[in-house]
């Protein structure tokens, strides 16, 4: 899921044209893109374009709900639950009770609902509170399949400056970290100014480099960026393929360490190489057959 597209729910004239979109995965947004006086039908909107869906139209699809604490959250879940949603994106969590709640309103609904596919949680981190407890919030249900950043919740209002690559890097690493605490993924937040294209992709090559699965894209401009950054680089490719191979060599003779291009090479790096040939294949920068994938 190198990229993710917003989509507000309340413009359903857009749906069919992020449908057709080159990202990985959409959006769609019930909570702060839809005006309080739209909320209804917003929901009622997604919930009859959901329904109709066909499989295997390509897209991961996400639904970000209103928070816990409104009036709108249970009608949210019930409405969107069936088979055209992947994930929940729950907004401003602030305990692992909050997210436990969560779950448990999906499973009610996916009860009541027969033969749906249980959805995972994509758990936002838009508070002090849940940054210092972003940790408890992965590990809070089994649902959790990763930690996203909320940088304008989060940081705009403790005067953060939200371009100052240091403290973004610092609270990436945070956020990384708790996710991997749950062997969950971490995916990093939007980039408000969609004409600075060079500091959408500095910022996306950073957050890759810290491990993050990709980037939330609030213009479809921002599409290609991410799925751009959020790919195995040639070299990437190359030395996973060396490391595979000498792996298996390595196996052959009960060698446990060795070295690729000078690099020591054992178990963890055996199996970001596999990951990474994994991710070139699904996104055919390398033929199914080639050496080294499975």
């Amino acid at each position: 899921m190198r990229s993710k597209l917003f989509v507000p729910a309340s413009r359903p004239e857009l749906f069919a044209k992020a449908m057709a979109s080159d990202a990985d995965a959409l959006s769609f947004d019930l909570e702060d893109a839809v005006d309080e006086s739209m909320k209804d039908q917003a929901r009622m909107e997604l919930a009859r374009f959901l329904r109709a869906l066909e499989p295997g139209h390509g897209k991961i699809i996400i639904v970000r709900v209103n928070g816990l604490a409104t009036p709108h959250f249970e009608a949210d879940v019930e409405a969107i639950t069936g088979p055209g949603l992947d994930i929940v994106n729950l907004p401003k969590p602030e305990s692992p009770d909050d997210v436990k709640a969560c779950a448990a309103a999906l499973a009610s609904a996916e009860r009541r609902h027969k033969g749906v596919i249980a959805a995972a949680i994509l758990v936002n981190i838009e508070t002090p509170v849940a940054l210092r407890r972003a940790a408890e919030l992965a590990t809070a249900s089994p649902r959790v399949i990763g930690l996203q950043a909320g940088w304008g919740d989060l940081i705009e209002p403790l005067d953060i400056d939200r371009y100052n690559p240091a403290a973004i890097q610092a609270l990436q690493l945070q956020i990384r970290i708790a996710a991997g605490e749950a062997n969950a993924w971490a995916y990093d937040g939007a980039w408000a100014n969609i004409q600075d294209k060079d500091g959408y992709v500095r910022e996306a090559e950073a957050a890759r480099r810290l491990g993050y699965l990709g980037k939330s894209c609030i213009h479809p401009s921002q599409v290609a960026l991410a799925n751009g950054v959020f790919r195995p680089t040639d070299a990437e490719i190359a030395h996973s393929l060396k490391v595979v191979e000498a792996a298996a060599d390595a196996k052959a003779r009960g060698v446990g360490a060795f070295t690729v291009n000078g690099r020591m090479v054992d178990a963890p790096f055996i199996r970001r190489a596999e990951q990474v040939l994994a991710l070139a294949r699904r996104l055919k920068l390398i033929a199914p057959d080639e050496r080294g994938i499975e």
